[in-house]
């Protein structure tokens, strides 16, 4: 009896610490001081036991070099780096980019070694200046929303040169190396297009997963904002709108598992639902949903505004996708809560990832006012299960498959498919895709195109709006955004 006990205790201290190695990075954003009334949050909000990592969104640029962003990012800095005076092994680390930002500054900078030296001698200054401990590059993206295919190269190259350089400043200053560390996207198109990924995934100390605004107010369909597997009417590109695939999709490409982050949001994206008595994935939808009256953004809800709106509703669970959503009136919310984030971290744990990235940290319900759940109760919870608290999550994850492939394709590609809506302008978000009509016509596609042709891309010379890849002699065909044309000149889809 007493050696089952000492073994019991061996392994409960052993998942313990394997629990306590995962990572929990938290985004803070410097534009939630604006929001009004309750939901307004400044550093001093933080829980500084919470997550092991901050991240401060967002820097910008200016001439090469990075810059503020707010008027008073200043003060904010020191706030925020104060807090490791309560938690000496909190990690803080600086964002520069976000969607806003847009792709110009960034593609002047890396075009030139001269102007990338200019930048990286700039952050190295500034983050010493403000006592960061790193920086977290968010080019949203390089290769697309008019950065050019050459980006996807110099990106990599930024990365190599600011390691090196962060090596070399800590061999002088004898301060531990800065951390580089990503935020990517986790849309297949725009990783093809901007990352060179086994070989950014050597250098890089942790790269973010963007695993959200898979679907969203620029849909004509509804569907979920963070879905874990593949859904049941999920069919074509579709198929790679999910949690499973995007992180598999890093991971057999060359990036190491273990600096993969799983991206978790603490937000919902809703729709306009034209018709009140239907409630289900994949209806149609007219737009973003209302705005939530503290973020104030059409189609974006924090959790604290979704759990305060679903009181009189019933919370419906989608089982293959393993996410919920509600329908009220003429909103339809797909959002997180506790169930969906076990299924993730369990999902993360046999995936042999390294841990989980929360955008953002304002947006859970931080005084605990609005959900009777007490604080930070998505947060909270994700923290426990990854320091091993029991996942409840009955069932093959995502069936028990693997991560849709296709034969042959490698991250040299550079071509990809993207449409020129957008996304949340508030977060680290990804292109969004535009859902296609439910039941799309097949007698334009056919499956014997690429016998014989050449491996790549190819126009659909029945339906200018599709497209084909050859790999190996096998047929897979693509459609772009709706309105959108494929052009063999680009590889790519543009306005007619």
């Amino acid at each position: 009896m007493r050696k089952m006990l000492l073994w019991a205790g061996l392994f409960l201290l052993l998942h313990v610490q394997l629990g306590s190695t995962y990572k929990l990075v938290c985004y803070f954003t410097n534009w939630s001081q604006y929001r009004p009334d309750l939901g307004k949050y400044m550093p001093g909000n933080v829980d500084p036991q919470l997550c092991t990592h901050l991240i401060y969104a967002f820097a910008t640029m200016n001439q090469h070099k990075i810059a503020p962003y707010e008027w008073n990012d200043d003060v904010l800095y020191k706030q925020f780096n104060d807090l490791k005076k309560a938690n000496p092994k909190l990690v803080t680390i600086l964002a520069i980019g976000g969607w806003n930002f847009g792709t110009q500054k960034f593609t002047d900078m890396v075009a030139s070694a001269g102007n990338r030296s200019i930048f990286i001698k700039s952050v190295i200054s500034y983050l010493r200046q403000y006592d960061f401990e790193g920086i977290d590059l968010d080019f949203e993206y390089p290769g697309s929303r008019g950065s050019p295919p050459e980006d996807k190269q110099r990106f990599t190259i930024l990365i190599q040169e600011m390691l090196d350089a962060f090596n070399e400043e800590a061999k002088s200053s004898g301060l531990p190396r800065l951390l580089i560390t990503a935020a990517v996207s986790a849309g297949k198109g725009t990783i093809d297009a901007g990352y060179e990924i086994a070989k950014i995934g050597q250098l890089l100390d942790f790269i973010s997963v963007m695993t959200y605004d898979f679907h969203g107010g620029w849909d004509t369909h509804s569907g979920h904002n963070s879905p874990l597997c593949k859904g049941s009417k999920d069919y074509g590109e579709l198929e790679y709108f999910n949690i499973n695939f995007a992180m598999n999709y890093w991971k057999n490409n060359g990036a190491p598992a273990e600096k993969l982050l799983l991206g978790f949001p603490t937000y919902g994206r809703t729709f306009r639902n034209p018709n009140p008595n239907s409630c289900d994935v994949g209806i149609p939808v007219s737009g973003a949903g209302s705005a939530g009256p503290y973020t104030r953004e059409a189609g974006f809800w924090a959790y604290y505004e979704i759990c305060t709106w679903l009181k009189g509703t019933t919370v419906n669970w989608i089982p293959d996708q393993r996410v919920p959503y509600a329908c009220k009136s003429n909103e339809w919310v797909g959002f997180d809560n506790q169930e969906s984030y076990e299924c993730k971290v369990r999902f993360l744990k046999e995936s042999g990832f390294g841990g989980a990235m929360v955008w953002a940290i304002d947006l859970d319900d931080f005084q605990g006012s609005f959900c009777n759940e007490g604080k930070y109760p998505l947060i909270n919870h994700l923290k426990s299960l990854l320091e091993g608290s029991t996942v409840n999550c009955p069932g093959e994850i995502c069936g028990g498959s693997t991560t849709p492939t296709i034969p042959g394709t490698t991250t040299t590609t550079t071509t990809t498919t993207t449409t020129t809506t957008t996304a949340n302008p508030g977060g680290p978000t990804q292109e969004p895709p535009v859902t296609p009509p439910p039941n799309p016509p097949v007698d334009d596609v056919d499956n014997n195109f690429c016998v014989g042709k050449n491996d790549g891309l190819h126009v659909n010379p029945l339906n200018a709006n599709k497209f084909y890849i050859c790999s190996y002699g096998i047929t897979y065909s693509m459609k772009c955004a709706d309105g959108l044309v494929f052009k063999a000149s680009c590889n790519c889809c543009d306005w007619p």
